[in-house]
């Protein structure tokens, strides 16, 4: 990366303060930046602020589908906002059409964001919404946003009943010489509601049970909570310290945490004082015919603050118009140290752009970057692959199309959703979190953290309208990710075709043991396997290169394609296969088009979303508890018309 220009180099009191317009709207024009505010404020040292406002993070995101409708809408900003200007007069929501929704919207200080909450139980089901924040919606000095920000999102059929788990903290549990000067945070599964992070659900004690005086602020763009140390603002040395996360801490459904989350982590003696730097940008400095859809990405050294990465502190303008900054969002993958701003709109075609990261980001431990700096590309006029819209299916881990769901085991764990189109005698040795046996037997009893649907009506579900659309919605998916309609795949066993695939495949198990990038892939004979009976016992690995919207479509044939994943059998293999994901890559991007069934072997981690017009099995019979064989799916198994059989399987539906 180059350092960046003069322009930022005129950065003056502070730097979390920075000349930003973050241009917002329904179709996402920009226009040149007008430093003006409405009265605006001074700074200390009587520097005048007049940068604008920009919404960083929306929630549900641009775009989304399948959206509970019992979910609330949430943004945050780039500043600190006047909460008597975030109000339900600047914060609206409409649909179907421009039919208004009377909502309520509260304003969270230490996080900067605004909720905003429909009077009525729930949103209206099936139906494209449209959300707004106008510019009456002003920062504390006074500037108001330069445009309206207008985004879309489709709702389910259905509320969202799965409880939020923490998938992640920092200092992670058990974590010994933590840095005397961090900052603790913890990243949940989904999208929280600010208004319930607060000092009160996120505690920090020391010895004795001592309270860790300190702040507490929630990043939407990365789903985390942060805890601050104020007084005094370090740790002590060489001290054990438990931070706790609370039922009182909530999803944006209402849904809690099913108990509180605890860890414990020890200090070192010495503070942080490294600052982190960028490891990569993707798109790289200098490149050309980037697609005009393509999220700009950038990779950084260390577990960053997610409050600081923004859309004031992460831009992106055309190199023409470097003071110009487009619209949109920005959000921070936890695991994989990713930064992402995502445009509005598409970029214009052969045209060059600057990626800008300011010193405004800053590491756990309250080091900013040493230095802002500038990644240059260009556009040409084509398309990036993208994820397929799931609708009424994104909720389901587990959907057995017209036939049926069974569970052998008390291991399986099914994170989210499961349903059949059919009657509720379909499914087989399952619980859901509302209470209700589906068939179950003290050997076979598995749990759905969700609610299982049917077109019968379980408790605490809608006759039919949920599975009926999430049939229609994954065929559509289905369709869409076929040869036929998503034609120009890469033939793995091609190295003219694939180059970077890792030498030449052959026969049926040519995914073994590869690193691929992201693309579409097809099978030369008709099926994929990777691992097995008289085969390379080898790991794929998807690379994502440091973008976080990175999309994997795997395609066998149409009809008759197959997928095998490692061994089934009475025992674990000796090395179970698993599909890894690297540098960016995220399991709600992957793909399986597979329209003759799956099969994924005894202690397998599988990744991705399978769409099957076939049978899916999940593991077979792998000893018995306490000594049971986990098998894993870090996505979903959905079988149009067919059934979903799994055996002390956890399915981990992924995060939207």
């Amino acid at each position: 990366m180059n350092h960046i220009s003069r322009f930022a180099k005129r950065l003056s009191w502070l730097s979390a303060v920075f000349l930003i317009v973050l241009v917002a709207g329904c179709g996402g024009s920009s226009d040149n930046v007008s430093n003006g505010g409405d009265q605006p404020a001074s700074a200390p040292g009587g520097t005048q602020d007049t940068t604008r406002p920009a919404v960083s993070a929306a929630v549900p995101a641009p775009g989304a589908t399948g959206v509970g409708v019992t979910t609330k809408i949430a943004v945050t900003f780039s500043k600190d906002m006047n909460p008597a200007t975030i109000s339900a007069s600047s914060f609206t929501v409409s649909g179907p059409g421009a039919t208004p929704i009377a909502g309520t919207v509260n304003y969270t200080v230490g996080s900067r964001a605004a909720v905003f909450t429909s009077t009525n139980a729930s949103l209206p089901a099936g139906t494209v919404l449209t959300a707004t924040i106008t510019t009456a919606a002003k920062d504390v000095s006074g500037n108001a946003l330069q445009n309206n920000f207008v985004w879309s999102f489709t709702t389910a059929a259905a509320p969202d009943v799965t409880p939020p788990t923490v998938s992640l903290s920092v200092p992670a549990a058990g974590a010994t010489n933590a840095a005397l000067n961090t900052h603790i945070a913890a990243t949940f599964s989904e999208d929280m509601d600010p208004s319930t992070i607060t000092a009160t659900s996120f505690t920090l004690t020391g010895p004795g049970g001592a309270p860790v005086a300190g702040t507490v602020s929630y990043a939407a763009g990365a789903k985390s909570a942060i805890f601050t140390p104020t007084t005094p603002a370090v740790l002590s040395a060489a001290t054990a310290y438990t931070a706790t996360i609370t039922t009182a801490a909530k999803d944006l459904s209402g849904n809690a945490l099913v108990s509180k989350f605890v860890w414990t982590f020890t200090t070192g003696t010495t503070t942080d004082t490294t600052p982190p730097s960028i490891v990569s940008a993707n798109p790289a400095n200098g490149v050309t015919g980037v697609c005009t859809n393509k999220s700009v990405n950038v990779t950084f050294s260390e577990a960053m603050d997610p409050s600081t990465i923004t859309g004031a502190t992460l831009t992106v303008a055309a190199s023409n118009t470097p003071a110009t900054f487009l619209s949109g969002t920005v959000a921070y993958d936890v695991p994989s140290k990713v930064a992402t701003f995502t445009a509005t709109s598409p970029f214009a075609a052969n045209t060059s752009y600057n990626a800008t990261v300011t010193t405004g980001v800053k590491d756990l431990a309250g080091n900013a970057l040493a230095s802002a700096s500038v990644t240059t590309f260009t556009t040409n006029s084509s398309l990036c692959t993208t994820a397929p819209a799931l609708g009424g299916a994104q909720p389901f881990g587990s959907f057995g199309g017209n036939a049926s769901v069974t569970n052998a085991g008390l291991n399986s764990v099914i994170h989210g959703d499961l349903g059949v189109n059919a009657a509720s005698t379909k499914i087989t040795g399952l619980t859901d979190s509302s209470g209700t046996h589906f068939t179950t037997t003290t050997s076979n009893n598995g749990l759905v953290t969700g609610l299982v649907y049917t077109l019968t009506a379980p408790a605490n579900s809608v006759p039919g309208l949920a599975v009926t659309q999430a049939s229609l919605d994954a065929t559509t998916a289905f369709n869409s990710l076929s040869p036929a309609s998503l034609p120009g795949g890469i033939n793995v066993s091609s190295l003219a075709q694939c180059p970077s695939c890792g030498g030449a495949g052959g026969g049926a198990d040519e995914l073994a043991g590869r690193t691929l990038p992201p693309g579409v892939y097809l099978s030369s004979t008709g099926t994929f396997d990777i691992g097995g009976v008289g085969r390379t016992t080898a790991n794929l690995t998807l690379d994502a290169g440091g973008d976080a919207n990175a999309v994997w479509v795997f395609q066998t044939a149409a009809g008759t394609g197959t997928l095998n994943v490692g061994l089934t059998g009475p025992a674990t293999p000796a090395v179970p296969i698993q599909v890894l994901l690297v540098n960016g890559a995220q399991a709600k991007n992957v793909f399986w088009y597979v329209p003759a069934g799956a099969v994924i072997g005894t202690g397998s981690t599988m990744t991705g979303t399978m769409l099957a017009n076939a049978s899916i099995t999940l593991s077979t019979v792998g000893g018995t508890p306490p000594t049971a064989v986990i098998t894993t799916l870090n996505g979903r198994a959905i079988a149009l018309t067919a059934a979903v059989t799994m055996v002390n399987t956890v399915i981990n539906l992924p995060s939207q």
